[in-house]
Formats: structure tokens, C-alpha cells, sequence
């Protein structure tokens, strides 16, 4: 802290500070570290995720050391894994049961950065490095989800591989490029595999240091978006803020306590969780000549496989019409000004015009991709003058449970069969979805909000 003396530290301690900057790490980023006094219980998700991380990648290495990556042998191995590895069972359920409750965390942690507006400025880089998690984390859960071999392992992942042979020109290679083969086969096998324990998780640990690297430079948010760093004591400490160690430690610690306690109960319990943590098609060995009556992602991929199976040929028709009808209302009405006055409403049209050139299913895989890629430029779409939805209008509060209600249809429709009044369903809350995020510079601004206090406000718990 400034002001204060430098002690020197001696011992085993001292010998290695004077080679490795192990204390002053730990100062910087835990002892020293001032987070606002007023967090709750959100944020306990964010260590939460750390935790998991470091389960999934303790449970691979073990189970690595009897899987085999080979297409004749993979189901095998993870049966004898089950079966006769001493304690080989309880491994497989905590790394399976490890990949559900890592997106339950994470879909947590990141709804909310929503609420308390933890994405804008000064924290935008943050945002970027979490979002660049989450999509690391998404390309893990999919490669390793092939890795068993069962039914819905392989024709999982020969419908979402070839969803991206709907790219015009370069889908039909860049699809064989993925699956090393014409079909899912032993290639794709051997890929994913290296994919899964080599070269994602390596990707994601440097993403996930380069995440709280860049929260510990700009400061963690707090549910009243006030930033506490500019107002320090004389000695440089924030007014409203404690140090992470010991006041947040423990409260994580009882935080990671309650949540082993759920995840030791799914894992002896239920670790099929009715078959959304682990399918029962997927105790059948994969046979590429018997298609399942239904084929599903796992639970945490349904919300986007929803929006790519609402896109029909009819939909683009009514995505096209309102694309048209939006930008007529910027010509005769709008707030852009100068150039973007032309372009937004030109763009729009060229818009409406592809939705009729391209294949309905083109547009599913951008609708489903570019759901994860808007999230990249939440800090530019959201033009609020308040951060936090403690100081937002009523009807913004109204919004925001409306998208988590249509996120989580769009999970469970995802899950189901396809149907008419099912797709209808999915339509809407694509429409919902997409509306959310590429209005939010229109809504986001207007309403009436409330005044947002200078220090943060805190009641003792």
C-alpha cells in the first residue's frame, strides 16, 4: 500500500521472493487486492468456474491414462473405465457431471456481468477475454463429447459438422477439413481427441489468466456499478473497499462448500440428470447405419440448436419483411446521424435481399453463431447511463426477465423433437433473443432512471 513501509520477508519465503515475486503476486492479487464491500451472492460464480476447470482437467488427466482414442476401441475403453477401473466410474461421473455444471456456472457468472452491467467501461477487455471463455468452452464440451463413441456421440457430431457445409464456397471443404474424412470415422476421432486434451485446454487456462489479469488491473464491478477506485484513503486504499483475503476467501469458500455439496449429490445420485448430463442413447456404441429417432446436443448447447432449427425457408420471409420495415422506419425517423443515416437502412435492405438468396440453412448456422458473437459487442450495444439494473427502469427489469425466460425455452425446445407449434415457439424466441441484443442501443437508453449513489451501498449480512 502507498505510505506504508516495505517489510522485507525472510526464511524459505525470503530466498524464494528473491528469485520469484511470490509475495508480492500474492499482495497484488489477493491480500492487497480491495474488491467492493458490497458484492452478494452472485459473485461467488467466477471462483466457482475456477474450480470446475481445475476438476474437469485433474479428472481428464486420469482418465486419459485408459482411454483410447481409436474408433474400434473408444466405447471399450470407457466401459472398462466404468467397469474395471478401481474408482474409474466415480472419475467419469465428475467429469461428465464437471461439463454440465461448468456452463451452469458460467451461464451464472455471465447473466451476472448482465445485471450489473460488468461489460462496460472500464471493463470491456474483461468481457472480451470471458466471452472468448465461453466459446473455448463450448468447442471443448463439443470435441470431447464425441470422445465415448456412443450413438448420440457420433450422429451429434455428424449433424453439427455438417452444419457447416451450409457455408457458401468454402462449407463442403472446410466441413471434410473438420471431420479429417467424408463422414465422422476414426480421423475425427483422433482430432477431436488431441483437440480436447491438448490444444483447447491450454487455449482456455491463457484466456482464463488473461481474464483475471485484466479484472485485477481495472478492478471487480460491484451490483451498484460505482467505481470504487476513485475515492482512496491517503494510503491509496479505496473507501468502499476490503481486501480479498480473508473477507472473500471465506465467503467463497462457503460458496465452493455448498456447491460440492449439490455436485457430490448429482454425481452419486443422478449423474444422467433424466438424461440431460448424460444421454441413454449414449450407452449404445455408435453405429454409423442406425439413426436415432431423435438427435439432440447436450442441454447447454439446445438454446443455440433451437434458434438453427427455427430458420426455415418461410421464416426468412418474415426476417426479410422486418429487416425492410426497419430500415424504412430509420429513414423517416432516426437518430443517426451523417453517414450511418444511409448506410444502417442500405444495410438492412442488403440484408432482407440475401435472406431470399441463401439457403434457409445458411442462416440457421449464422443465426446460431451470431447468438455467441453479439455477445463480443455487448459493450457498444448497450448505451445505458447507469450500469447496474438496481438503478434501471421497471420495464428494463421486465426485458431482461423476458430474454432469461426465452433462453430457457429455447433449451428445453432444443431438447425436443421438432414439431409445428415447437418451431413456432423457437421463432419467437429467436426473435426475442436477437431483439434483445440488436435494439438494446434503442431501449437500453430510454425510461427513466434513477439516480446511481457516489459510494456504494451495503448492508451488513
Amino acid at each position: 500500500m502507498a505510505g506504508e513501509k516495505k517489510i522485507e520477508t525472510t526464511g524459505l519465503i525470503g530466498w524464494i521472493d528473491a528469485r520469484f515475486p511470490l509475495t508480492s503476486t500474492w499482495k497484488a492479487h489477493v491480500s492487497e487486492y480491495y474488491a467492493p464491500k458490497n458484492f452478494n451472492f452472485w459473485y461467488i460464480f467466477g471462483s466457482l468456474a475456477l474450480l470446475v476447470l481445475v476438476i474437469q482437467i485433474v479428472t481428464g488427466i486420469f482418465l486419459v491414462m485408459h482411454y483410447k482414442p481409436d474408433a474400434q476401441q473408444a466405447f471399450q475403453s470407457v466401459e472398462y473405465i466404468m467397469r474395471e477401473v478401481p474408482g474409474g466410474w466415480l472419475i467419469r461421473y465428475m467429469h461428465s457431471t464437471g461439463a454440465s455444471m461448468f456452463f451452469v456456472v458460467v451461464y451464472l457468472h455471465m447473466l451476472r456481468g448482465l445485471f450489473y452491467g460488468s461489460y462496460r467501461k472500464p471493463r470491456e477487455l474483461v468481457w472480451i477475454f470471458g466471452v472468448a471463455i465461453f466459446l473455448c468452452l463450448m468447442a471443448e464440451a463439443f470435441m470431447g463429447y464425441l470422445l465415448p463413441w456412443g450413438q448420440m456421440s457420433y450422429w451429434g457430431a455428424q449433424v453439427i459438422v455438417n452444419l457447416f457445409s451450409a457455408i457458401p464456397l468454402i462449407g463442403p471443404d472446410l466441413a471434410i477439413w473438420i471431420r479429417g474424412d467424408y463422414v465422422v470415422s476414426d480421423a475425427t476421432l483422433n482430432r477431436f481427441f488431441a483437440l480436447h486434451v491438448v490444444a483447447i485446454p491450454l487455449v482456455l487456462i491463457g484466456l482464463v489468466v488473461a481474464h483475471i489479469v485484466a479484472l485485477h488491473e481495472v478492478g471487480s464491478n460491484n451490483p451498484d456499478g460505482v467505481e470504487i477506485k476513485e475515492k482512496k484513503d491517503k494510503y491509496g486504499v479505496p473507501l468502499d473497499g476490503i481486501p480479498f483475503h480473508p473477507y472473500y476467501t471465506v465467503h467463497d469458500v462457503f460458496g465452493t462448500a455448498m456447491f460440492l455439496i449439490v455436485f457430490a449429490a448429482i454425481v452419486f445420485f443422478a449423474p444422467e440428470m433424466g438424461g440431460f448430463f448424460l444421454e441413454f442413447n449414449n450407452y449404445l456404441p455408435a453405429d454409423p447405419l442406425k439413426t436415432p429417432a431423435h438427435i439432440a446436443p447436450v442441454w447447454y448447447f439446445t438454446p443455440f440448436y433451437s434458434m438453427l432449427r427455427a430458420i426455415t425457408d418461410d421464416f426468412t420471409w418474415v426476417l426479410a419483411g422486418l429487416s425492410v420495415i426497419a430500415a424504412i422506419a430509420l429513414l423517416v425517423r432516426s437518430n443517426l446521424r451523417g453517414l450511418w443515416r444511409i448506410a444502417v437502412p442500405v444495410i438492412l435492405v442488403l440484408l432482407a435481399i440475401s435472406l431470399r438468396i441463401f439457403d434457409a440453412k445458411f442462416w440457421g448456422v449464422v443465426a446460431m453463431g451470431g447468438a455467441v458473437v453479439l455477445l463480443f459487442f455487448l459493450p457498444w450495444l448497450d448505451t445505458s447511463p447507469v450500469k447496474s439494473i438496481r438503478y434501471r427502469p421497471g420495464w428494463h427489469k421486465v426485458l431482461y426477465g423476458i430474454f432469461i425466460v426465452s433462453f430457457l425455452v429455447l433449451g428445453y425446445l432444443g431438447t425436443q423433437p421438432p414439431s409445428p407449434v415447437f418451431n413456432l415457439m423457437s421463432q419467437i424466441g429467436t426473435l426475442i433473443y436477437l431483439g434483445f441484443f440488436l435494439l438494446m442501443p434503442v431501449w437500453s437508453r430510454r425510461g427513466t432512471f434513477k439516480p446511481v449513489p457516489e459510494r456504494v451501498t451495503y448492508k451488513a449480512h
